[in-house]
């Protein structure tokens, strides 16, 4: 009882901390927003600072829809087997097991996430081989420039997404698609975003995981 409970808080804490999304405008700025309101032509964004910017909705990019048979199209990448890399595999191996997840899942998030690099940064800054954004990584009480922190707290959030989804035919994909473009943009286009790089990552995790079992 007392881990089902810790669970269930987990997952409503979780919900308000990661129910954001990436706006993107036509100048490139690209920003982390907690929520987004409309007002004629104004669009009110409040970002996770507590600022808000008031920008015309014609300052938007709206990213195109991808065909679904592009999308289907995409050739995954096979998983990868480097033996320098088989610390960050066994890593990956011991989190999946303490948070019940399979494996394979795990290892099909990092390696599309960031083919396994310890170093690796994006430009919004997320960290790690699970590519954990800063802010995100702090809620979780982890340094995501630790490997096994990192990779701890990924497989953490995975799950979490999962416990969000649960009971939705679509499960894993809305969860990957929140792990990638955030759970507010999930829930605000009622599935996965029409952004060509979330579809694209979902394929490609699904198809990585497939692929093992």
């Amino acid at each position: 009882m007392y881990t089902l409970m810790r669970l269930l808080s987990f997952f409503f804490l979780t919900k308000l901390l990661f129910a954001s999304e990436l706006v993107i405008l036509r100048n490139g700025l690209r920003l982390d927003v907690e929520t987004r309101s409309t007002e004629g032509d104004n669009v009110f964004l409040v970002q996770k600072n507590g600022i808000t910017l008031i920008v015309d909705k014609s300052e938007l990019y709206v990213p195109p829809a991808a065909p679904v048979a592009a999308v289907l199209a995409t050739q995954p990448q096979p998983l990868e087997d480097d033996p320098a890399l088989s610390s960050v595999h066994n890593m990956i191996n011991e989190a999946a097991e303490r948070h019940g997840l399979p494996a394979s899942l795990v290892h099909a998030v990092a390696s599309a996430e960031s083919g396994y690099q310890q170093k690796a940064r994006s430009g919004m800054g997320a960290i790690g081989v699970m590519q954990l954004m800063p802010a995100t990584a702090r809620y979780m009480g982890a340094d995501p420039s630790d490997p096994a922190q990192n990779i701890d707290a990924g497989t953490r959030l995975l799950r979490t997404l999962l416990l969000k989804y649960e009971g939705s035919p679509n499960q894993l994909a809305l969860a990957l698609a929140a792990y990638n473009a955030g759970p507010g943009a999930v829930d605000r286009f009622g599935g996965v975003p029409p952004y060509v790089e979330t579809q694209r990552y979902v394929h490609q995790v699904i198809q990585r995981f497939r692929k093992t079992q």
